[in-house]
């Protein structure tokens, strides 16, 4: 496929406010596609050269993009930089100035393949060499191709396109059916990479599909826990589990093979290098292949006490991680193994791979095991979880013992009981901002009083509207997050957006924050889980954390979520 024939269908998902319009330009888009460059059609798509654990950054600032187009183009940098300022789009300012008259020959993997060179010049000379290799780009591709190309090298493309969708027009285009979604999407959860997924659907059709399996390096998408407010709901819907221990430390994947050693956040981020203490102790470990998963928090090594998330944090850093690791090392516990050498593990019962994990880990300082009880009584579980909370852990999570390792599914395989249930409404809640109001009264010369904050609704792939949030946000914030809203608005609702609620300023699903709430109730001015007009709402919102930057826009609460928690949440009776 030609790259200008895929932005002619760019322009088109831009314009469109409704999701099944979305899902049939994708559709028409995907039947033109060859095997050859569709991968490459589902990256820019996703608006990523490839999927986070990938590493790859193109690092192009805005200085970057205004020089080469000056460049490409005979303009005046000051010309470009003013018209980048008056409309705040480079990718627009690159389309004005770009004169070329002439259809464009570049195929979606040339031009892919050019954009993937910037990412890989560094060093000495590199702002020279992008601006130069960006502008060569510019001089051979027509308007329309520029004001996309740009948007996404600059992270703007704002398309709104989410994976759900993708999946199922990938489904339509090769089989004429939405049907085979559902493969498609367990190989995605299997390797977390659709484009490569997208590849081998094209390459071998629906057996290579079906007979995609996990592999070392690829990190499968986590298993998520469901929620239920205490013990006696678990044990009537689990009967007999196993109850593991929940930390408050970093979700960590793991991956070996042999000497190679790679460590994956649960937003699937490469993060091995802030854990050398943890890559050395697995590279000790017999066996040649592995992957498991497991929870590491830092800890004193004098009292061999666990610290706060607010401490392992700290490991994040970039640079002095050899410092840090001497004054906070961590420990990582494992609770559950998807591979053992060549030993497929993930359909196996969660009983059989506790057991791998028992007979495979020994105890010692860097690599444990959660710890964790077998019960049918609920009187016991509720013994194991406030034990477990009183030494300073988050709570529990109970486990079916037939089930498999549920790769990217949040179900009642697994149930979590927090802390923070103990509260009139379990738990705290995380939301995608979809606008926001402008601010009155004080908040005027912030320019942003409030947000419009939405939940997913999974199977139909689209958010929907819960609360209006303008509580608990500092002075700061609030001018940080209107600063981080503006770079990702758009002109009109996204298509993925479903509300009642207009906001002053729509924006891309693109940001998560952590909500607390009083109560959940019904409302129909919300969204959320609507039937017959009517929705779910929060009452009295306030943000209780800023940015979530280890949350997708996917792993927000579901709507199915919050339905489960408006049963659940504890009621007050009038006596």
């Amino acid at each position: 496929m030609r790259f200008e024939e895929l932005t002619e269908y760019f322009k088109r998902l831009e314009a469109t406010t409704k999701r099944l319009e979305m899902f049939d330009i994708l559709s028409e888009a995907f039947s033109k596609a060859e095997k050859t460059d569709i991968a490459k059609t589902v990256y820019l798509l996703q608006e990523e050269l490839l999927p986070p654990f990938f590493n790859v950054q193109l690092g192009i600032a805005d200085r970057i993009v205004e020089k080469a187009i000056s460049d490409a183009y005979g303009v005046n940098l000051e010309t470009v930089k003013s018209e980048n300022k008056k409309v705040g789009d480079l990718g627009e300012v690159s389309e004005k100035y770009n004169k070329t008259n002439k259809k464009s020959t570049m195929s979606v993997t040339e031009v892919y393949d050019d954009i993937f060179k910037l990412s890989s010049i560094s060093g000495e000379g590199s702002v020279e060499g992008k601006i130069s290799a960006l502008s060569l780009l510019l001089k051979k591709i027509s308007p329309l191709e520029s004001r996309y190309l740009i948007r996404f090298i600059m992270g703007k493309l704002r398309l709104g396109v989410g994976e759900a969708t993708i999946m199922e027009a990938l489904s339509k285009a090769k089989t004429g059916s939405r049907n085979f979604k559902s493969e498609l999407e367990r190989a995605f959860n299997l390797c977390s990479d659709l484009g490569h997924v997208a590849e081998v659907f094209y390459d071998k059709g629906d057996s290579g599909i079906k007979k995609f399996h996990v592999e070392v390096m690829r990190p499968i998408r986590p298993a998520l826990a469901e929620r239920l407010p205490d013990a006696e709901e678990i044990i009537k819907r689990l009967g007999k589990c196993a109850v593991d221990q929940k930390f408050d430390g970093f979700r960590a994947q793991v991956h070996k093979d042999g000497d190679d050693v790679k460590v994956f956040s649960r937003n699937l981020e490469d993060i091995t290098h802030f854990m050398p203490e943890i890559v050395d102790a697995v590279k000790k470990l017999k066996h040649k292949k592995m992957i498991f998963d497991g929870e590491a928090l830092t800890y004193d090594e004098d009292t061999n006490t666990l610290y706060p998330f607010q401490i392992t944090i700290q490991r994040k850093r970039k640079h002095n991680i050899e410092e840090v690791s001497e004054s906070f090392p961590l420990r990582l516990f494992v609770f559950d193994i998807m591979l053992l050498d060549e030993q497929d593990l993930m359909q196996d019962s969660y009983r059989k791979r506790r057991d791998i994990v028992d007979k495979t880990f020994e105890e010692e300082s860097t690599i444990s095991k959660s710890k964790f009880i077998i019960t049918d009584s609920a009187a016991e579980l509720t013994k194991f979880f406030e034990d477990t909370v009183g030494s300073g852990l988050e709570g529990v999570v109970a486990k079916k013992l037939d089930a498999p390792y549920s790769a990217g599914a949040r179900n009642f395989n697994w149930i979590k009981i927090k802390r923070s249930y103990k509260s009139q409404l379990n738990d705290t809640i995380d939301i995608v901002i979809l606008g926001y109001f402008r601010g009155k009264g004080m908040r005027a010369d912030f320019g942003i009083g409030a947000v419009l904050g939405g939940v997913y609704n999974k199977s139909k792939d689209i958010f929907e509207t819960i609360t209006k949030v303008g509580s608990g946000f500092s002075e700061n914030q609030f001018k940080e997050l209107r600063k981080m809203l503006d770079d990702v608005k758009v002109p009109h609702k996204p298509a993925r957006v479903e509300s009642i609620m207009v906001p002053d300023v729509w924006v891309a699903p693109a940001y998560v924050i952590t909500v607390k709430a009083d109560e959940i109730t019904r409302s129909p001015m919300h969204t959320c889980g609507m039937e017959k007009g009517v929705g779910y709402a929060l009452r009295f919102p306030r943000a209780v954390s800023f940015i979530r930057t280890d949350k997708r826009v996917e792993d927000v609460n579901t709507s199915k979520e919050i339905i489960e928690m408006f049963k659940n949440q504890k009621r007050v009776e009038l006596k």
